[in-house]
């Protein structure tokens, strides 16, 4: 028996590039939650969970319609968020990104991420497959969680628009990471998000 937990990143949206918060998926989010769509297919869901931006509603709503069984359920526990801040152990080369996010805004993130770890990574019985459609640090937080990786590390993960990451946890053994940002259901034309340059 197992418990499955599916992390996808909203397909790209068309406001990114003007540095709006949130719009509406693009032509080419439309195609890449469409190619999430064919892929999930065949997974029986128990649950379709989405962070309430429009980017990942819309991301959701095009996964539902392959798996009308299954309706999608807007959480604010995977809101987009940045869950930490500079800590002792952060490379410098990350200082700026944290130039522009307030002490109150890391503080909300933390406790979002606190909440949402309790309320997805429990143990439920039987086969359980849920899908979580969010946003980029929400998912590289629980991956750091799932590999018990110091705080700082959820900087050091990316995940493309509709990448698919796998979590399980079997009866009485610990989370695992089946998959990370796995892209094998988009063409190299559609495999957008990563930043081109990474820092060292």
């Amino acid at each position: 028996m197992t418990h499955y937990i599916y992390l996808v990143r909203h397909g790209e949206h068309q406001d990114a590039e003007h540095g709006l918060v949130d719009g509406p998926l693009s032509p080419r989010g439309r195609r890449q939650a469409a190619l999430l769509a064919d892929r999930l297919s065949g997974v029986p869901f128990d649950a379709v969970w989405h962070s309430p931006l429009e980017r990942a509603s819309q991301t959701a709503r095009a996964v539902a319609e392959r798996m009308p069984s299954v309706t999608p359920i807007p959480s604010a526990l995977l809101f987009d968020c940045v869950p930490t801040g500079m800590t002792e152990e952060t490379p410098a080369v990350y200082e700026p990104f944290f130039g522009s996010i307030t002490e109150a805004e890391i503080e909300a993130g933390r406790a979002q991420m606190a909440d949402a770890v309790s309320e997805h990574l429990v143990r439920k019985s039987g086969d359980v497959h849920e899908l979580l459609i969010t946003h980029n640090f929400v998912i590289s937080w629980f991956v750091r969680e799932v590999m018990g990786a110091p705080e700082w590390r959820w900087m050091t993960l990316n995940q493309a628009h509709c990448g698919l990451t796998v979590i399980s946890q079997r009866q009485g053994r610990p989370w695992t990471l089946l998959a990370h940002n796995d892209l094998a259901h988009l063409p190299v034309e559609l495999r957008t998000g990563l930043p081109e340059i990474y820092p060292v």
